[in-house]
């Protein structure tokens, strides 16, 4: 095993998620939040205190850098990539990390906030490290390992690969994104720039994810037009669009295509927001599948159900607007099948198991994949994203590094 010091990552990761890095769906500015710059201007100081010299930040937030090749063979320029910011749906100011040393299997109360109780009835993975070292924020915050043990993971492998010259590798880029939480983390990365021919990004959990799928992603908006009246003299003129969108959300199925009742492969049609007045109202949805063609279906479905609605008040009257978000990374990645061959033999080569999940969502690497550069997503050990039940394993991270360590020679050997 090269030179590679056990502890670095959980330091890494214990002093980047005191850091707030929240970003913020509803601001315009790329990025969304300067206080993410705070951790990726930590992250260019380090890596080029590591001798990385072209390491840098640009205006949008994203840290980019290359640790060069050892090998003279002609090698896949490949990239790591995680994101810097944190979810929008917890706090992420004032995190205090906490390490609980060979963890037993009891529950873990969060001392600030008492009836945060992390338990393995809750959080079955949590069976399986028992003996681990396990970090948590303190009660009031999440922790910020999504994906902020990403971040340390690639910042581990870029000193490792510093340190040992002797292990054979290509060119390394390493990219650092800013507001992946709120779907823009790839908005503005310059890909000609960064000069990568495959990538993987570090977001996944469970020790051994490899994850090569994901859900295809549209936002679909349905308005309902009523007709407006002064509410004294209502009667016979008045359609309120407001009750039209709440007869529609009622007819929604129930049993199938929602979030709260489907799991695995299966797709939904979720309502995110209802917005208007008695003229105009709009229920903002996002719709997932795994089956790109699916999505029109379900769409159809939405359109059908508002027309039904309306149909029952002459008068008025549905639009629609539909904007693709992001696609199954799988239609890509079917064509380079080597990037993930790689990832399971590096993967196995270290005594793990690889673990092929569906991710019921999206990554950085969805969007990569569609813009040329076929990405798969690899595992961190983060858990119970966006709350404040989120954990992670120290040994889960340290493994990550060295299926990365033995990732790299696996392309140098098979160019």
């Amino acid at each position: 095993m090269p030179e590679f010091d056990r502890v670095t990552v959980k330091d890494r990761l214990m002093r980047y998620v005191q850091i707030d890095t929240q970003s913020d769906p509803n601001s315009e500015s790329q990025p969304s939040t300067e206080k993410q710059k705070d951790l990726s201007r930590l992250l260019v100081q380090e890596l080029m205190e590591m001798g990385i010299a072209d390491a840098h930040l640009d205006e949008y937030g994203y840290v980019y850098a290359t640790i060069p090749a050892t090998s003279k063979k002609s090698v896949p320029v490949i990239c790591f990539c995680s994101h810097v910011d944190t979810a929008p749906d917890c706090s992420g100011t004032g995190v205090q990390p906490i390490l609980h040393p060979s963890y037993t299997g009891a529950p873990i109360v969060l001392p600030d906030d008492p009836s945060q109780i992390i338990k393995i009835e809750d959080h079955p993975y949590l069976k399986e490290k028992i003996g681990d070292d396990i970090i948590t924020a303190s009660g009031s915050t999440l922790l910020g390992a999504d994906d902020k043990a990403g971040v340390a993971i690639i910042m581990d492998l870029a000193a490792c690969l510093v340190k040992n010259p002797g292990l054979a590798h290509g060119d390394i880029k390493i990219l650092f994104t800013p507001d992946e939480e709120i779907g823009r983390g790839v908005d503005k990365v310059d890909l000609q720039k960064l000069g990568a021919s495959v990538a993987y990004t570090l977001d996944a959990g469970e020790l051994g994810s490899l994850e090569d799928e994901n859900f295809s992603a549209d936002a679909m908006t349905v308005y309902f037009h009523g007709i407006a009246a002064h509410p004294g003299s209502a009667k016979g003129k008045m359609i309120n669009a407001i009750k039209l969108a709440g007869e529609f959300l009622a007819a929604l199925p129930k049993e199938n295509l929602s979030p709260e009742v489907t799991e695995g492969r299966q797709g939904f049609v979720h309502p995110v927001r209802i917005s208007g007045g008695a003229e105009l109202a709009q229920v903002d949805f996002i719709i997932r599948d795994f089956d790109t063609l699916l999505l029109g279906q379900h769409e159809y479905l939405l359109q059908h159900l508002a027309d039904e609605i309306v149909l029952r008040y002459p008068g008025s009257r549905t639009s629609y607007e539909v904007k693709e978000q992001y696609r199954n990374m799988k239609e890509v990645l079917k064509e380079h099948p080597k990037v993930v061959e790689l990832a399971e033999e590096a993967m196995k080569n270290c005594g793990i198991s690889a673990r092929k999940f569906p991710i019921r969502g999206g990554t950085d690497g969805a969007r990569l994949s569609f813009m040329g550069l076929p990405c798969p997503n690899l595992f961190t050990g983060e858990m119970s994203l966006h709350s404040k039940q989120e954990y992670v394993s120290v040994q889960d991270m340290e493994k990550s590094v060295q299926v990365l360590i033995e990732l790299v020679q696996l392309w140098e050997k098979n160019s």
